[in-house]
């Protein structure tokens, strides 16, 4: 069940309550509003779902999905769900939030309550995606409750983002090609500098172009075709650093070196590039194919035997398994191969596509807090 809303200028809207009453053996119930607003309106939007649930079910899915350009606006989104007595069932909840230009206030809040030996397993999740121009303030709120008594919520699983990695340079008609042919990417990894016949680099006007989408940028450096010894390593770090200084690249975002499956690769070159990244302002990084059988990975463990800050700090974006380019929608389920226990937080599934010439990307949202954000 779905409402789409529009907003004519100069009005606000409230959105009742809708209270959903669930019972039955075997029940799939999917309940949305949508609301899209791109007026420059005070807009005031309550969206209120409450499923009281009875008996077993077999899935309950509620999605709150809200689009707000332009104007003044108070979103405020409540999911409630009531299981009662002794029933059982899935229960998910979303909330997904797309603001720009805006400002104002956000508040999500998630509610879940287990009256009497029911047995459910909640599912919750808010996204919220701002703008650039976006000036919200927001809140999001997560309660468990069993027989009224609030419990610690379970861990959530990590959010998986779609992302792009991209040798050309970043324009607006590069960005019309990939949202038409593949999707809208939150990451868009770049090189920091220009090689003949491999990559166009990093200039401020493309790091400008990237942030004005609200994008998050993962700087890559790949100036050199040999990663072994640890003079070498640590000299290549230092020639990123210098890079991304002049790019005026902030502190606390990761460089990430590019080590290609047919460079010679040792656990010096590695350990001498994390040293040297991690005494800088800088996070380290590693890009590479984490195939079990490649010299990469074998490496990769040997240098973590040496230095066992590189398997908790050093971030991995691995290129293995590739299952091939996809669009947004048709991504695979986050499934990256690396060394165990590494931060393997980013895993590019498919290469060299030829449209558009990008390879499409999955990452732990965990990695948006080392990128190079926007507004920063």
């Amino acid at each position: 069940m779905g409402e789409n809303m529009r907003v004519t200028p100069g009005y606000s809207i409230l959105l009742a309550v809708l209270i959903i009453s669930i019972s039955g053996f075997i029940l799939f119930y999917n309940i949305g509003k949508n609301n899209s607003m791109d007026s420059k309106a005070n807009i005031v939007i309550t969206n209120t779902v409450e499923n009281n649930i009875y008996g077993s079910v077999g899935k309950v899915d509620t999605v709150i999905s809200n689009n707000v350009s332009e104007g003044t606006a108070r979103l405020k989104n409540n999911i409630m769900n009531n299981g009662k007595e002794d029933g059982s069932g899935e229960i998910s909840s979303s909330i997904e939030n797309e603001v720009n230009e805006t400002s104002g206030d956000l508040e999500n809040n998630i509610t879940n309550t287990v009256e009497g030996d029911g047995n459910y397993t909640f599912s919750n999740s808010t996204r919220n995606k701002l703008g650039d121009a976006a000036d919200i303030n927001v809140s999001n709120k997560v309660a468990n409750k069993t027989n009224g008594n609030d419990t610690e919520p379970p861990p959530e699983s990590p959010e998986i983002i779609w992302g792009i990695d991209s040798a050309s340079e970043t324009t607006e008609n590069f960005y019309a090609c990939v949202r038409e042919n593949f999707g809208d990417p939150a990451v868009l990894g770049r090189y920091l500098e220009t090689r003949e016949d491999i990559s166009r680099g990093l200039t401020p006007e493309q790091v400008s172009l990237i942030h004005s989408k609200g994008d998050y940028i993962l700087p890559i450096f790949n100036n050199f075709n040999d990663a072994t010894g640890y003079e070498n390593g640590s000299n290549e770090a230092k020639e990123a650093i210098e890079y991304a200084q002049g790019l005026g690249i902030p502190s606390g975002v990761a460089i990430f070196a590019d080590i290609e499956p047919a460079y010679p690769v040792d656990a010096e070159f590695i350990r001498g590039w994390f040293e040297t990244i991690s005494a800088s302002p800088y996070e380290s990084g590693i890009y590479g194919i984490f195939d079990p059988e490649s010299a990469l990975y074998q490496s990769y463990n040997t240098a973590v035997q040496s230095n066992n800050a590189i398997l908790k700090e050093n971030y991995v974006w691995t290129a293995s398994p590739n299952v091939g380019i996809t669009s947004q929608a048709e991504a695979p389920e986050y499934n990256p191969e690396a060394p165990e226990g590494s931060l393997a937080f980013g895993w590019q599934y498919g290469i060299d596509a030829e449209t558009c010439n990008i390879d499409t990307n999955l990452f732990n949202g965990e990695l948006l807090k080392v990128l190079w954000k926007p507004n920063s």
